[in-house]
């Protein structure tokens, strides 16, 4: 109980000193820091969060609710949203990560990269402006700029015995519910259809599909967008 106790009035003070320094702790009562920890000012950390052995955090981060950090580098601006637990990465200056992500050693993730809700990245590098959304794991991955990962991408870099990897270009669309089994490569500006399995390299500036197109219609028209109506 002392030790617990003592524990907790060190976490205080340390929380205390942040604060002084213009760190906002939304809870000092909730809130662990361990190691050897650097936080820039007007950095905002919310309850239940969890820095642990070598952090960095730059100036203007948001760090949500029951997050985990560990030996991890975040540069300027990066919002992490609730729910996330980020391991041995660096994260460039306005990325935004989670809810529900989790980022795992070895991941490089450039200027505004975003990583949404139960997106698994491992040892990738992910270029600028990149965006994986939803319900993805990555890994073993070096991916270009300004690339769109569908919903329920998967990159199957694990063979049974080794790892490889999959090598994505600039500008590609990944569409949903897709798996890249590695070693691929997916060629700049290139589309790859919704429920496609690729096991060859895909080319550039090419539209690859990999499943049956089972019914066609002549007169069928892309849907377009809904015009607002303002009052």
């Amino acid at each position: 109980m002392q030790l617990n106790q003592l524990e907790r009035f060190y976490q205080h003070q340390q929380a205390k000193q942040w604060m002084q320094r213009g760190v906002t702790i939304m809870d000092i009562n909730r809130i662990d820091i361990r190691g050897d920890v650097s936080i820039a000012q007007d950095v905002m950390l919310d309850v239940n969060v969890l820095l642990e052995g070598n952090v960095s955090i730059g100036e203007g981060c948001t760090i949500g609710p029951n997050t985990i950090i560990k030996n991890t580098t975040l540069s300027k601006h990066v919002e992490i949203q609730a729910n996330c637990v980020i391991e041995g990465a660096n994260i460039a200056d306005h990325c935004i990560i989670g809810p529900f992500a989790r980022i795992r050693p070895g991941t490089i993730l450039s200027e505004g990269v975003h990583v949404g809700n139960f997106v698994e990245v491992k040892n990738s590098q992910v270029g600028q402006s990149s965006k994986m959304n939803h319900l993805s794991y990555i890994g073993d991955s070096t991916i270009g700029a300004r690339v769109n990962i569908g919903a329920g991408t998967i990159t199957c870099n694990y063979d049974g015995a080794n790892k490889h990897q999959t090598i994505i270009g600039d500008d590609v669309h990944i569409g949903s519910d897709t798996q890249l089994v590695a070693p691929v490569t997916i060629g700049e500006g290139a589309t790859i259809g919704a429920g496609s399995t690729v096991t060859k390299d895909a080319p550039a500036q090419e539209l690859t599909l990999t499943h049956t197109l089972k019914q066609r219609s002549a007169k069928w028209k892309r849907p377009q967008k809904k015009q607002s109506i303002k009052a």
